[in-house]
Formats: C-alpha cells, sequence, structure tokens
C-alpha cells in the first residue's frame, strides 16, 4: 500500500499522507492563507511560530523550518541542498510516519515541502494537531505538573530511548502533555535512529538544562522533586 504521495516540480519537492488523496494543494504550505484562516499555536518555540488550521481532515500544524543556535544571527531560514530526501522537512517526515506506525506518541505527519533556490533550499512541514495539549514549559509557568505527570515524562523518554531515537532539541517546549496526562513530543528536525549510547544521557542533561532555563525565565527555582520523579520513571522503562 502506497502510504506518500510525492509531487515534483521545479526546484519544488513534496509528499504527502495518501489518505489526503491524490492531489497537491500549495495551501498547504501557504503561511498568509493559514494566518487568515488559522491562528498562532504556540509563538513562544525558539525557531518561530507554529501556525494551525481547521481542515477538512482534521486540525493540522504548519511549522516552517528556522535555524537555531548561533547560526540563526546571521542565517534565518535557508539550509544547503544535497538531495531532496536529505532535506529536513523529507527526512522529519519519514521519521514521523515510522514513529508513528509503530505507536510512539508523535504527531502525524501530514505533508512536507522543500523548495530549491541554487545551492540551499526552504522548508516546511505539516503535521496533526495534538487537541487539549500544553508544553511542559507552560505547565511550568503554571506551577508545573503532577508527580504522575513527571513519573509518565519519565517513561515517555525511556520509550523513545529504547527505540533507538536521538531528538536532537529535547527541550521543555517540545514535551505536549494532554488533559489526561499523556506525554508526546514534537519537533524531531534533524532527529535519527541510533545503535544504543551515551546520546542518550546526553538528550536527557540538555532537557535538565532547559528546565533550569525555564525556572530561571519565569524568576523560581528548578523543580528538584519533579527532575527525581522524572529520572525515576525513566529508569522503570517503559512498562512501569
Amino acid at each position: 500500500m502506497v502510504d506518500a504521495v510525492i509531487h515534483r516540480a521545479s526546484g519544488l519537492f513534496a509528499l504527502h499522507d495518501a489518505r489526503i488523496g491524490p492531489d497537491y494543494d500549495p495551501e498547504w504550505f501557504d503561511r498568509e492563507h493559514w494566518r487568515q484562516h488559522g491562528a498562532p499555536l504556540d509563538s513562544t518555540q525558539e525557531r518561530g511560530a507554529v501556525l494551525t488550521l481547521d481542515h477538512g481532515m482534521g486540525r493540522w500544524v504548519l511549522r516552517h523550518y528556522h535555524r537555531g543556535g548561533f547560526v540563526k544571527r546571521f542565517i534565518d531560514d535557508s539550509y544547503v541542498w544535497i538531495g531532496w530526501e536529505r532535506t529536513r522537512s523529507v527526512r522529519e517526515w519519514r521519521l514521523l510516519k515510522r514513529l508513528h506506525g509503530v505507536g510512539l506518541p508523535v504527531p502525524r505527519p501530514v505533508a512536507a515541502r522543500a523548495i530549491r533556490h541554487g545551492p540551499v533550499y526552504r522548508a516546511d512541514i505539516v503535521t496533526d494537531y495534538l487537541p487539549d495539549t500544553r508544553s511542559l514549559a507552560a505547565y511550568l509557568n503554571d506551577g508545573g505538573p503532577d508527580s504522575a505527570c513527571w513519573s509518565a515524562i519519565g517513561r515517555t523518554l525511556r520509550r523513545f530511548h529504547e527505540a533507538g531515537v536521538e531528538h536532537r532539541d529535547l527541550n521543555a517546549h517540545n514535551i505536549l502533555i494532554d488533559a489526561a496526562g499523556g506525554v508526546f513530543l514534537v519537533d524531531f528536525d534533524n532527529a535519527r535512529l541510533r545503535a544504543p549510547g551515551a546520546w542518550s544521557r546526553a538528550g536527557t542533561a540538555r532537557l535538565e538544562r532547559s528546565l533550569r532555563k525555564v525556572a530561571r525565565e519565569r524568576g523560581g527555582s528548578f523543580d528538584a522533586e519533579g527532575w527525581r520523579l522524572l529520572e525515576r520513571g525513566y529508569r522503570g522503562g517503559s512498562n512501569s
């Protein structure tokens, strides 16, 4: 069964979930269209706001790829072109498709696009919206999640690491929690599958730094007890 429809044109590569239908629609990636008919979802994300739109197939999220870190001071949203399948949007779409297919808590990928301009390209991705979710950062700003939620975050991270998933930007903004306490990871830009190794500990250390940063920004203190519960949930494995 074909699960992706690919569209090619001059300087353009796009793919989308076959369940949407056979046709490619440029409006899926038209940010002005989304601004007029949708809404910003989270303008606090470090690499720009993402937008939501109620579509006939459900509610979708559009994210444009922006540079992060020191490089973003000089280059906003362009990347070196080394082939369509190596573009960030296509790689993330295919990884999300795989992770969603094995039951990991990620948004279902809808469509991805890359537009080439000579030696560089720009990219976008569309995923399903995860309803009734808030970021861990938002929870921290409101006093923090409860003990069961901290443990659930740890168990969820362990599931991803056991599956060999290295999330390259594991932070408090990319962990979403729904009203029932379910935990999801989002923004798999530049993520990859790897054999077990020290990278998993580096990922949790990155998250700890992010939690400390959020605490400083809100003028509070790092939740050491919450972190202890997270680590205990992580050590307990995916089935604890």
